[in-house]
Protein backbone atom coordinates (compact mmCIF):
# COMPACT_ATOMS: atom_id res chain seq x y z
CA UNK A 1 0.00 0.00 0.00
CA UNK A 2 1.37 3.26 -1.28
CA UNK A 3 -0.89 5.61 -0.02
CA UNK A 4 -3.08 6.09 3.65
CA UNK A 5 -5.28 8.68 1.74
CA UNK A 6 -9.24 7.87 2.17
CA UNK A 7 -9.65 7.65 -1.54
CA UNK A 8 -6.80 5.06 -1.93
CA UNK A 9 -8.23 2.41 0.91
CA UNK A 10 -10.80 0.87 2.22
CA UNK A 11 -12.28 1.08 5.27
CA UNK A 12 -10.42 -2.66 6.23
CA UNK A 13 -7.15 -1.14 5.33
CA UNK A 14 -7.77 1.54 7.47
CA UNK A 15 -8.73 -0.62 10.60
CA UNK A 16 -5.10 -2.33 10.08
CA UNK A 17 -3.91 1.13 9.55
CA UNK A 18 -4.77 2.10 12.98
CA UNK A 19 -4.27 -0.87 14.61
CA UNK A 20 -0.98 -1.62 13.68
CA UNK A 21 0.14 2.04 14.65
CA UNK A 22 -1.80 2.26 17.87
CA UNK A 23 -2.41 -1.14 18.80
CA UNK A 24 -5.11 -4.08 19.18
CA UNK A 25 -8.44 -1.86 17.19
CA UNK A 26 -10.99 -4.32 18.77
CA UNK A 27 -9.49 -4.79 22.69
CA UNK A 28 -9.42 -1.34 23.94
CA UNK A 29 -8.57 -3.19 26.91
CA UNK A 30 -5.99 -0.91 28.43
CA UNK A 31 -7.80 2.16 29.13
CA UNK A 32 -5.44 4.45 26.91
CA UNK A 33 -6.54 2.81 23.69
CA UNK A 34 -9.77 3.42 23.59
CA UNK A 35 -9.43 7.17 23.99
CA UNK A 36 -6.81 6.82 20.62
CA UNK A 37 -9.55 4.57 18.89
CA UNK A 38 -11.78 6.59 19.30
CA UNK A 39 -9.64 9.68 18.22
CA UNK A 40 -8.86 7.73 14.91
CA UNK A 41 -12.89 7.00 14.17
CA UNK A 42 -13.08 9.58 11.77
CA UNK A 43 -10.15 8.46 9.80
CA UNK A 44 -11.62 4.37 9.72
CA UNK A 45 -15.05 5.58 8.79
CA UNK A 46 -13.94 7.75 6.02
CA UNK A 47 -14.62 11.42 7.32
CA UNK A 48 -11.68 12.86 8.10
CA UNK A 49 -7.60 12.09 7.02
CA UNK A 50 -5.10 11.45 9.48
CA UNK A 51 -3.76 14.45 8.78
CA UNK A 52 -6.52 16.58 10.03
CA UNK A 53 -6.76 14.26 13.19
CA UNK A 54 -3.33 14.90 14.38
CA UNK A 55 -3.75 18.47 13.54
CA UNK A 56 -6.71 18.90 15.54
CA UNK A 57 -5.25 16.97 18.36
CA UNK A 58 -1.85 19.13 17.93
CA UNK A 59 -3.75 22.28 18.77
CA UNK A 60 -5.85 21.64 21.60
CA UNK A 61 -2.17 19.88 22.90
CA UNK A 62 -0.35 22.84 22.36
CA UNK A 63 -3.35 25.93 23.30
CA UNK A 64 -4.04 23.85 26.29
CA UNK A 65 -8.05 23.96 24.95
CA UNK A 66 -9.88 21.51 27.18
CA UNK A 67 -7.18 20.43 29.38
CA UNK A 68 -7.33 19.48 32.72
CA UNK A 69 -6.26 22.75 35.32
CA UNK A 70 -3.73 22.63 37.96
CA UNK A 71 -4.99 23.42 41.18
CA UNK A 72 -2.80 23.12 44.50
CA UNK A 73 -0.76 19.74 44.38
CA UNK A 74 -3.21 17.69 41.13
CA UNK A 75 -4.91 18.54 38.53
CA UNK A 76 -8.74 18.72 38.28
Amino acid sequence: MDSILIKDTTREERERIVEESIGNINGACDGCAAGLIEMYRDYVEGKRELREINMAFRANYVSGADGPEKTGCGYQ
